[in-house]
């Protein structure tokens, strides 16, 4: 009876998973989507605590009240901001859990797997080798959101014949794991898991700054991938099912993320940007900028907006640091009742994780309809009056379609030049988190509006109320 129970929870934690997914893909469903997800993860947990074989429900009680309180507190403490290296360091508890499970699989008892001894220490193999290349390599990604590392791509000489060493290192120390008797496999798999760390950091290190929120989204694939390998050592269905769309859904978004920058995730993930010039770079001198970078002020920017009848704001993560969205939202409203339309230009990496900008002004109360995607706004920067870039840089570089020694060169970005007036919000003149220069600056119809873009937007939107 347990066991049929048991099964009947995890089909429903299964849809529910399924149900949470379909509903994060849309602004306007992600609440429930929330909703499904905590709902199926609740079952699931209940359904496995009361239906196994468990005989110390103390600890186990104690370890869930002790992590729910951690989680609320991180979740409750981290700002908008950070969120970004909040969800690489919860990537890296899925890789460190899936290496701990696996080692403990290894030296327990294995009268509950489903198949053969080899079978089984395949199965931890991989998910031992996987997990510490997540555990690690969200630790590095970690610390370079946080400014800990370095942004900048570290590149050792003849790095992927070094990548390709380990993996090849990895694979022999696994084989002898396999085929050794007993438990005297513990020392080949303890060597393969400081290779397969050693890989984690070596790859994240590699990359840089601009990439980051692609990386992001790959360990959240590999922690879906552990997960489900996990599963299958463990003979836990829903760990299997959970894993696969955890892992599956990543891999989609990391190639969705990569075609709109123009580049395979092979490039991505072992390209090192910034560090190697594009194909046809070598033949091309660097674009040098032409003109002065001008300054506008607040009155004229005010008086711009006032007589705009198009307005279009491109946000990035300078709006996030200075937590400017709701005076944003507030001028949007403003403009919006004078008869302006107004919309946000979001591109697919801006920011530091996949969704940031979305997040950002959803949190602000921007009506999702005005929010849109870069292809779908693209076209209309010609007859836009007013394009108000705040925070936003590498996203708006022409050099990606001009500059063929620009290590952003075919990047796809918003062409905010192309409308009448551009006023770019920045706190300096300095180049964005990929350390490329902004041809955008030197445009004649582009001005900045130097400052924290919290304290402008306030002045700017008491300017607009006629304080």
């Amino acid at each position: 009876m347990n066991a049929a129970l048991l099964t009947v929870a995890y089909i429903v934690s299964s849809t529910l998973f399924i149900l949470s997914l379909r509903g994060l893909s849309s602004q306007e469903t992600a609440r429930r989507g929330n909703l499904y997800g905590i709902i199926g993860m609740a079952t699931a947990v209940v359904a496995t605590t009361l239906c196994a074989d468990l005989d110390a429900y103390a600890s186990l009680i104690g370890a869930l009240v002790i992590g729910a309180g951690i989680g609320a507190v991180m979740a409750a403490r981290v700002a908008m901001t950070a969120m970004p290296e909040l969800v690489a360091l919860l990537h890296s508890f899925v890789g460190a859990a899936a290496v701990i499970v696996g080692f403990a699989s290894y030296l327990g008892p294995d009268d509950g797997h489903v198949g053969s001894r080899t079978v089984l220490l395949i199965e931890i193999l991989v998910d031992v080798f996987i997990g510490a290349i997540t555990f690690t390599g969200s630790v590095i990604a970690f610390l370079k959101l946080r400014g800990s590392v370095s942004g900048k791509p570290l590149l050792l000489p003849a790095r992927h014949a070094l990548n390709l060493a380990m993996v090849i290192a990895s694979i022999v120390f696994g084989v002898m794991f396999v085929q050794a008797e007993g438990h005297t496999g513990l020392t080949p798999l303890l060597v393969m898991t400081a290779i397969a760390g050693v890989l984690g950091v070596h790859l994240v290190v590699a990359i840089g700054g601009a990439d980051m929120p692609v990386v992001v989204s790959m360990l959240n694939s590999y922690s879906g991938w552990t997960a489900s390998a996990a599963g299958f050592m463990l003979s836990n269905d829903l760990l299997i099912v959970v894993g696969a769309l955890v892992g599956s859904s990543g891999a989609i978004l990391s190639y969705i993320m990569c075609r709109a920058m123009n580049r395979s995730i092979w490039n991505v993930i072992f390209g090192g940007f910034g560090a190697d010039p594009p194909p046809g770079a070598a033949k091309a001198a660097a674009a040098q900028p032409v003109g002065d970078v001008k300054e506008v002020s607040l009155d004229q920017t005010a008086e711009a907006l006032r007589a705009a009848k198009e307005v279009i704001f491109v946000p990035g993560y300078g709006m996030a640091v200075a937590r400017a969205q709701h005076a944003v939202q507030q001028i949007t409203e403003i403009l919006r009742k004078q008869g302006t339309n107004v919309r946000f230009a979001i591109h697919p990496v801006a920011g530091r994780l996949p969704g940031h900008m979305n997040v950002l002004l959803a949190e602000a109360a921007v009506p999702y309809d005005i929010v849109l995607e870069m292809d779908e706004i693209n076209d209309d920067f010609p007859r836009t009056d007013v394009v108000m870039v705040v925070g936003a840089n590498d996203i708006v570089n022409p050099g990606a379609q001009t500059d063929a020694s620009s290590p952003i060169y075919g990047m796809p970005v918003l062409e905010v030049w192309k409308s009448k007036q551009v006023v770019i919000l920045k706190r300096s003149r300095g180049a964005g988190y990929a350390g490329v220069d902004n041809p955008l600056f030197y445009e004649p119809n582009a001005a900045m509006l130097l400052g924290d873009a919290k304290k402008t937007m306030d002045s700017l939107l008491g300017k607009l109320r006629g304080e």
